[in-house]
């Protein structure tokens, strides 16, 4: 597959989530009830509090929100003036964000020849995106209506996946797969652990598209490692 894919017809992606409300307290009675009931499994495992458990909410879509959705895409790939776009949908207004995105979509993605690539992106990304999308009331784009198709009919790509070679209990992270294909990183100043934090007490949204455009960027150059190509240089990327 790897060798008859297109480069030129992916979407490389990344999204950064954080909880709807920032502290469990914020949350309504009835909120409160559900979350209490989604994580009893944990809470009764590991046992501590529906509180303490709150700070995972962003990465469950029923109880988090988008604030980020970073896109990166090659053009003339595999050519030495090969080079990489990327712009980033962001801010506080989730729904405006997203409906950017679906018509980003819908105008460039809706054929059957072009795929969306991220990392984790079939059990995270994608998923995440499509059901707070539905959330918001915005119709699904064909790239991520899935429902009915058969799996050659899904036109999704995960770096994960892919790195697991059938091994469905492997999960490697970005970073460490980006470390052993010696994929250089710069060093951030935040970790997905932090975007809460820098969200809701700093404000800072500019930092977190800036962390999420450095991930987006790696997922390309690890498929492309994947590929045995040459990766992408600095000057040869393009911001939007």
């Amino acid at each position: 597959m790897l060798d008859q894919l297109d480069l030129n017809q992916l979407l490389f992606l990344d999204i950064e989530t954080v909880p709807e409300v920032y502290h469990y307290d914020d949350l309504d009675p009835k909120a409160k009830s559900l979350w209490e009931q989604k994580m009893k499994w944990q809470i009764e495992k590991d046992d501590t509090s529906a509180e303490a458990l709150f700070e995972k909410a962003g990465i469950l879509a029923e109880f988090g929100k988008i604030i980020c959705i970073s896109v990166g895409f090659l053009v003339n790939a595999g050519t030495p003036s090969v080079k990489y776009r990327t712009t980033s949908f962001a801010g506080d207004d989730e729904k405006e964000l997203l409906v950017n995105f679906s018509n980003l979509l819908n105008t460039h993605y809706n054929r059957q020849d072009r795929y969306l690539c991220a990392h984790n992106g079939k059990e995270f990304d994608f998923p995440y995106i499509a059901r707070r999308m539905l959330i918001n009331g915005i119709r699904l784009p064909l790239m991520l209506n899935i429902a009915g198709k058969k799996p050659w009919e899904i036109k999704h790509i995960d770096t994960l996946e892919l790195w697991k070679f059938g091994d469905y209990k492997h999960y490697t992270s970005l970073n460490l797969l980006a470390h052993l294909f010696g994929i250089p990183t710069p060093k951030d100043d935040i970790s997905g652990a932090d975007v809460a934090k820098v969200y809701y007490e700093e404000g800072d949204i500019d930092r977190i598209v800036t962390y999420c455009e450095k991930d987006t960027l790696t997922v390309c150059q690890l498929l492309l490692k994947y590929k045995g190509m040459k990766l992408i240089e600095e000057d040869q990327i393009i911001r939007i």
